[in-house]
């Protein structure tokens, strides 16, 4: 068994869970500061579900090679995020279309309502602990094609 399914979902549902938010944060946005507002919460939403892909999406593509690369493309990906909110809250600091506390929160929302998900879906995945390994009694395995 792999994680790949683990992380699908995950990615599924924290796409359902920015859906959600670009929804609520755009109401709360325009109630707050109308259509500034709106775009705003928007962005926000927008970026937490581009970091949460990033972080996904790194993982599947790693597990397909070894462990060195593994963890070289998800340290990659990681430094890509960082990079890439650096370059977006300079980009985005003075724009005049921007409510800053809007997309603020929005974006401290998504991110932390992400985790949420990802904890709550691998907390009930059933992915083992150990893997390859053989119990005196199991029967003999037989070699498969990759």
């Amino acid at each position: 068994m792999s994680a790949i399914p683990i992380l699908r979902r995950a990615l599924v549902l924290g796409g359902i869970f920015a859906l959600v938010l670009a929804i609520v944060g755009a109401l709360v946005g325009f109630l707050v500061a109308g259509g500034i507002g709106v775009v705003s919460a928007l962005i926000g939403a927008a970026m937490a579900f581009v970091f949460l892909g990033i972080t996904a999406m790194s993982i599947l593509l790693a597990s397909r090679y070894d462990v060195l690369a593994f963890f070289g493309i998800v340290m990659g990906a990681w430094l890509l995020k960082f990079i890439l909110f650096l370059v977006l809250a300079v980009a985005l600091r003075d724009q005049a279309f921007i409510d800053q506390t809007v997309m603020f929160v929005t974006l401290v929302v998504g991110v932390v309502g992400t985790l949420v998900v990802d904890m709550v879906v691998v907390s009930r995945s059933r992915l083992p602990y150990v893997s390859d390994i053989r119990l005196p009694g199991d029967p003999p395995q037989r070699p498969h094609a990759d």
